[in-house]
This record gives C-alpha cells, sequence and structure tokens, in this order.
C-alpha cells in the first residue's frame, strides 16, 4: 500500500514522519516507524503536545488495532502483533540493556504512559474474558494449586511436541533458537522488578531463584550465557532482539504480561501464580528440544541450556509451590484465588505461544524444502 508521507523538521533539525493525507487503511508498518522514531525524540511530551501531527499516523493505527485485535468477530492477527510490538518497545525501556543511553531519553514519558494504558486496558480485558473469573473466586485456591501442579508437571506429550523431538530439522531447529532468543538472552529480567521492598521467606526463595537464574553473579554460569553458547555453536547472532522480527506476537504478549505484572504490585499474586507454572512447565517442553538437538548432533555444549533448565526448574518449581504460593494461600486468604488466576492465564498464555511458535518452525521447515 502506498501513503503519502512526507518529513518536516521540527526546531532542532530532527526528521520526523507525519502524516500528509489521512488513510482508509494504517500501515502498521509505516505506523511502529514513526514510533521508533517518536522514542528517541528529545523532550517527547513537550514536542507531541506542541505538534500532534508528528504522532498521528501512529495514534491512528493503535487505535484502529485495538478495534481489530480484540472484537470478537475479527481478531486480526496483524493488528496483535502491532500492538505487542509497540508495548514491548515501550517495556524494554524499564531495563538496561548497555547500549547507547540516548535511547532512554523518554523512559519516564508521560505520553509513553499513555499509549501503553490504552493497550493494555484493551488487553488485558480481552484476555480476562477467557478465563472464568467467578469460579475461581469462589475455589479451594490451596488444593486448586496442589491439583494444577500435579497436572502440568509432567503432562502427556503433545502432537507439536512430538514434531520437535522427532521431525524437526535444522531448519526448524534454527527458527526455534531464534524465537527463544528473544526470552533466553535477557532470562529473568522481569523477576527482578518484584525484589524490592521487605524480606520475608517468600521474598527469599524469589531471591534464591533470580541467583540460580544469575548464576550467582558469575556472567559464565547465568543461564542466557548458556543460551549463548547455543546460538554460537549454531553459527546464530548472539545480539539480543536480532531476530525479534521473527517472533509472534503471542509469545511477545506472554513478555508483555510478565512486565505488567511486575510493575504492578496489586497483581504479584497473579505473578506468582503465572511463574509457578512456569517454573514446573519448562521441563516437560524443554525435554523435546533437548531429544531434537541430540537426533541433529549438537554438542552437550550446544545443548546445555536446555539441559540446565530440565535439572533445575522441576526444583524450581517445587520451591514455587511449597515455599511461595502455597504461603500466600494462608497470608492473602481473601485474595489467594489470584493465584489461580495468575497460574490459569499462564498456562493458557504459554499454550498460544507454543502453538505458534510451533507454526513458525513449520513455516521454516517448509520454506526450505523448496
Amino acid at each position: 500500500m502506498q501513503s503519502n508521507i512526507v518529513r518536516s523538521q521540527n526546531n532542532d533539525s530532527e526528521a520526523m514522519i507525519t502524516l500528509e493525507n489521512q488513510l482508509t487503511l494504517t500501515n502498521y508498518y509505516e505506523a511502529e516507524q514513526q514510533f521508533i522514531q517518536l522514542l528517541e525524540l528529545e523532550d517527547l511530551d513537550k514536542k507531541v503536545t506542541a505538534q500532534p501531527e508528528l504522532a498521528s499516523y501512529f495514534e491512528k493505527a493503535v487505535s484502529e488495532a485495538i478495534l481489530k485485535a480484540f472484537a470478537v468477530d475479527i481478531n486480526d492477527d496483524t493488528a496483535h502483533r502491532f500492538l505487542q510490538r509497540v508495548l514491548y518497545r515501550i517495556n524494554r525501556l524499564k531495563l538496561f540493556w548497555y547500549d547507547d543511553l540516548r535511547r532512554y531519553t523518554n523512559e519516564r514519558s508521560a505520553y509513553l504512559r499513555i499509549i501503553r494504558d490504552q493497550i493494555e486496558s484493551a488487553w488485558q480485558e480481552w484476555e480476562l474474558a477467557q478465563v472464568d473469573v467467578a469460579a475461581l473466586q469462589t475455589a479451594d485456591v490451596r488444593q486448586g494449586l496442589i491439583d494444577r501442579v500435579a497436572v502440568d508437571v509432567d503432562p502427556p506429550i503433545s502432537d507439536d511436541g512430538l514434531f520437535i523431538r522427532d521431525q524437526v530439522t535444522e531448519a526448524g531447529y534454527r527458527r526455534l533458537m531464534a524465537i527463544a532468543s528473544l526470552d533466553g538472552l535477557v532470562e529473568a529480567s522481569q523477576l527482578s522488578r518484584t525484589l524490592g521492598g521487605v524480606s520475608n521467606e517468600v521474598h527469599a526463595v524469589l531471591t534464591r531463584l533470580l541467583l540460580e537464574e544469575y548464576g550467582g553473579g558469575r556472567l559464565g554460569r547465568k543461564h542466557s550465557s548458556y543460551f549463548t553458547t547455543m546460538l554460537v555453536e549454531l553459527g546464530m547472532q548472539t545480539e539480543p532482539e536480532a531476530y525479534f522480527d521473527l517472533v509472534p506476537w503471542e509469545l511477545l504478549a506472554v513478555i508483555n504480561h510478565s512486565f505488567l505484572l511486575t510493575e504492578r504490585k496489586r497483581f504479584f499474586l497473579r505473578y506468582i501464580g503465572g511463574l509457578l507454572y512456569g517454573e514446573l512447565s519448562v521441563p516437560a517442553a524443554f525435554r523435546n528440544y533437548q531429544a531434537a538437538g541430540e537426533r541433529l548432533g549438537l554438542s552437550p555444549a550446544g545443548m546445555a541450556y536446555w539441559n540446565l533448565h530440565i535439572k533445575v526448574d522441576e526444583l524450581h518449581g517445587r520451591w514455587m509451590l511449597d515455599d511461595a504460593a502455597l504461603p500466600l494461600v494462608t497470608q492473602y486468604p481473601a485474595d489467594a484465588w489470584e493465584l489461580l488466576l495468575g497460574y490459569d492465564q499462564q498456562r493458557l498464555m504459554s499454550d498460544r505461544a507454543g502453538a505458534a511458535v510451533t507454526r513458525s518452525v513449520r513455516e521454516a521447515e517448509e520454506a526450505a524444502s523448496k
């Protein structure tokens, strides 16, 4: 689709994409490019207030995408992708990437907060509509957690899991690694956002979990370093976000959801429920990735990340149930149902992301076979 966009010079001689003629249909790619430029614009809040046209194309795209993504009868994947990419670009400013300091010029921008809240409010309403919240509010939370863990710690292997384990070729495996690198290279970063404040037994187990993920402060033992080793063996790029454009929106949604829950202390119980599911469910999925790597002839070092998580995350799952989730049921009896909400949402979103990743892996296989 061709669009009429012009370059306008502001008083600081910065070039920004602006809209000359309103379009009937928004091009999300062009809107995202405008947003990327906004992110690093000095005095963003003042300039957008003084020159609304600097963001008009982008804002129109956000409004349109919200309608298309979350309407029951539309549920447009392209709109979902655009919105989750925008959220991710805002959320990543909460972490330090040892890159150009100017990239953080607008990390506390009121304008970016408004955009984030606009997207999150519609998205979270849509996500909550897929869970029976009323049933969770009257559930036996302690037994509900125990029962869920018993089912999910070692579930039957799915068709997608069998495909990865037994059939995926190098092309598909490389696509899997590329997508997983977005989170694998900055693993556990959102968890770090929960550790400020008063210490107690729950805080202690979360700190212990973070320290294990971060290799006790030794870079070579940090879990993300093991992921880097796997990428190196495959001759792939090791820079964070190198494969951002390959990541399905469903996986971006999982990452953005984690940012939301860790930034909102009111959602702490939901985060703990989700973290419980995440830790205990990892070994079952990673066993398939490990088996695929072995079948493809990768070295032990080239599969070290999978091997490590298969070994330690079963223990982490027990920590999260016995030393975090169940004690919180006792401490917050009126709100403990939110642990179940967090758990069920994480399972739902993870299943959705897993299916999307497998679709992408299959697409890579098909492309390589042509």
